[in-house]
């Protein structure tokens, strides 16, 4: 992979649509890309919490930030026409598993149709050279076996509507570029994630958002299912990777792909661990405590294997889960203590861009 200076560089004076722009990876990304130099254009509905990354960021006056619904096509053919994007990134979905099982049909409309939408833009836009669907480590049918990791050709069916949505919406996204895109000269690819963690994310069931809510409320959190295992890494490795991908297939149609993002197996952990390491970050600023809720159905092992990525692009994970635990501690920390957020957000990322003030 070539540097990570040299990869932001590519970004200076295009414009970027980025869909989801509100939520938690959308606003670290879209401050990447600001830093960049692009021209930075979001599309999603309000941001879903209260505090929320995207405020604390001031983004709204720092780019072109549209609130709309995916599921509206003409709004969305709107802002294509208007502002002629030449990458896409689409971030936006209903991203919570336990949401799922209480809104399935609210899920499937936003993951699967509005997946149909965004594509449907592409496909008749004039400006589009590079399109990435962002979706999950969750894609795959997962029968709970250890120490499997994921390939990318293993067969794809989510267990839970979230899930399931978004193996729907990989399957949307093929059929685009086979049957449309490849032939308009357009790069597709799908990005699967594993889980991340990072500063400025308030979701609902979410590990470190709960870890964070423990911090500011001084209350002890509930951790349900200590063991499970998941493949954590720091919201700024995946967004690094999603760059690197729409760079190198805008020039380069042929890595159209699915790719896996996620760590090593070194750093494959499970909750308990996680939570742990928080508190020893923070010097053991709040207390949990185990209370399994019997909720709905979640796999308890989940590992991804990064390798096509690692091949393809050269690339390699930059940080530990040690590391990527200790940065985002120090993110909730300093915003319980009211420190200049925009400041320290900018911070961390030019530390892991490598990118030297002068």
């Amino acid at each position: 992979m070539e540097s990570l200076v040299d990869l932001l560089n590519f970004y200076k004076d295009k414009t970027i649509l980025v869909t989801g722009h509100t939520g938690f990876k959308g606003s670290w990304l879209c401050e990447i890309l600001l830093i960049a130099g692009a021209k930075v254009v979001g599309y999603s509905l309000p941001a879903p919490t209260n505090p929320n990354l995207f405020s604390i960021l001031k983004l709204e006056k720092r780019m072109i930030s549209i609130i709309g619904d995916v599921r509206d096509l003409n709004k969305m053919n709107q802002i294509f026409e208007q502002y002629k994007p030449e990458i896409v990134i689409h971030l936006a979905a209903q991203p919570i598993v336990r949401v799922s099982y209480n809104e399935p049909v609210y899920t499937y409309d936003v993951n699967v149709m509005g997946t149909v939408n965004v594509c449907e833009c592409v496909r008749k836009s004039t400006s589009v050279k590079s399109f990435l669907n962002v979706t999950t480590d969750k894609v795959y049918e997962n029968s709970d076996i250890r120490n499997h990791p994921f390939i990318e050709n293993e067969k794809l069916d989510g267990f839970d509507p979230y899930s399931n949505s978004k193996s729907c919406s990989e399957l949307v996204t093929h059929s685009y570029f086979k049957s449309f895109l490849k032939n308009k000269g357009i790069a597709v690819s799908t990005a699967r994630a594993g889980n991340v963690i990072g500063g400025g994310d308030f979701s609902k069931d979410r590990i470190m958002a709960d870890c964070a809510r423990a911090l500011g409320e001084n209350k002890t959190m509930i951790i349900r299912n200590p063991l499970s295992t998941r493949p954590y890494q720091h919201v700024l490795e995946p967004l690094c990777c999603y760059l690197e991908i729409c760079k190198q297939q805008y020039n380069n149609q042929s890595l159209s792909d699915s790719y896996n993002i996620g760590p090593d197996s070194c750093d494959f952990i499970t909750t308990e661990k996680l939570v742990n390491l928080f508190k020893k970050s923070l010097s053991n600023d709040f207390e949990y405590k185990i209370q399994p809720d019997n909720g709905p159905h979640e796999a308890s092992f989940l590992s991804l294997d990064n390798s096509k990525m690692k091949f393809a692009f050269k690339w390699s994970p930059k940080l530990h889960f040690e590391e990527a635990v200790k940065l985002t501690s120090i993110w909730y920390s300093s915003f319980f203590k009211n420190e200049n957020m925009i400041d320290l957000t900018k911070n961390q990322i030019k530390e892991f861009f490598e990118i030297n003030d002068k």
